[in-house]
């Protein structure tokens, strides 16, 4: 089978690396054309355009990008027609996606979403459209499944989160960290894209004045060029960085400040206290607080329908609360043990006993022998 594959960001680029490698073990006849990232090229797809180049944050961002995204549409159109695939991959991504997806139906595609759409949290509209347009819907967050149901009566795939299978493998690799491993450790997780690095990192660094007693290690997302992520590093004894090893740093942490994202997921799934910060175009906020329905924005909260971690957004994203909540973390105290709960109850309703990947291709590969 011939498989065309899109994701738009990092976390799509490692959830597609392990679906190719999942896709190309039950299919020894695969071959894959994608839009994604170094871990995709490495997994076996040909890289068209790298994510790098195709993620805009924030409704603001979009509107001034507005003729590059058009024109990488165009562009995958006529490489898709080129490529001639039996199915577009979709993963997550879906402000260029569904126009894909919808042109794609068009043209008899048969399309799967993988990781789909967070229309719960806002732009619900789309759901029409993506029924018309998707074949299969794969979820990965366990409430997405009796919404998609209850909401719009229609019976979509969950499939249990890809992060479960990449942290295990994690798990078992040892992961060493040089010069810091005997000393506390503060994790900085500033995001992987230029303008919310830009927006945060500050603020997020005006701390480690604050604790001389800890190393702040900032984990530097691959892809991003050194120069100029070391011009945002202020120069102190305990603040480093350490680039490509946000597992590493992660085990080694006692708490973490973190930009609001998957990486929010991935830090209470290694069971490292956090504190999630988002500050982002204030006209961006304040059309997301007239659309967004939801009542927090990172996900170990929305999955658990509760505050676990605090979440310090646009002006409470400050040196004074960062320091305030990063102390409390930091205290052996009843939030300790209240947190360690939660997020064993987090790894219990994301757990579904499979391979998020191997289930997603196996319904991929079924659906495809339906046509």
């Amino acid at each position: 089978m011939r498989y065309y594959i899109i994701a738009g960001e990092a976390s799509g680029d490692l959830h597609g690396a392990n679906l190719i490698k999942a896709l190309t073990t039950m299919d020894n006849q695969a071959v894959v054309q994608c839009w994604g990232g170094d871990l995709m090229q490495a997994a076996g797809g040909k890289l068209v355009k790298h994510y790098r180049d195709l993620a805009f944050m924030g409704l603001v961002e979009v509107l001034f990008n507005l003729p590059t995204i058009f024109k990488n549409i165009r562009f995958c159109k006529k490489d898709m027609q080129a490529f001639a695939p039996d199915v577009l991959i979709c993963i997550d991504y879906p402000g260029f996606n569904l126009r894909i997806a919808k042109w794609a139906k068009q043209q008899n595609l048969k399309v799967i979403y993988f990781i789909a759409p967070q229309v719960w949290a806002w732009k619900e509209n789309r759901v029409p459209a993506m029924r018309a347009s998707i074949d299969k819907l794969l979820c990965i967050l366990p409430f997405e499944k009796k919404y998609f149901k209850d909401r719009w009566d229609w019976d979509v795939d969950y499939i249990g989160h890809p992060l479960m299978e990449v942290l295990a493998a994690q798990m078992n690799l040892p992961h060493p960290l040089p010069r810091l491993i005997n000393e506390p450790i503060i994790a900085l997780l500033p995001g992987s894209r230029k303008q919310e690095i830009e927006k945060k990192l500050p603020i997020m660094l005006s701390v480690a004045v604050h604790f001389p007693g800890h190393h702040f290690v900032v984990a530097q997302a691959p892809g991003l060029n050194d120069d100029w992520f070391a011009s945002l590093i202020v120069h102190q004894p305990n603040v480093h960085v350490v680039k490509s090893s946000t597992y590493a740093l992660l085990q080694h942490s006692q708490a973490a400040l973190v930009t609001s994202g998957t990486a929010t997921l991935e830090t209470a799934l290694l069971g490292v206290p956090e504190v999630v910060c988002y500050k982002g175009n204030a006209i961006t906020l304040a059309l997301a607080k007239y659309f967004v329905k939801i009542k927090y924005i990172a996900l170990v909260n929305l999955i658990m329908e509760k505050e676990v971690v605090k979440e310090l957004i646009q002006e409470n994203l400050n040196t004074d609360n960062l320091v305030t909540e990063l102390t409390k973390l930091l205290e052996d105290n009843p939030t300790q043990k209240n947190i360690q709960a939660d997020y064993l109850a987090l790894k219990n309703k994301l757990y579904s006993g499979e391979k998020a990947s191997e289930v997603a291709a196996d319904i991929i590969l079924r659906t495809l022998q339906h046509k």
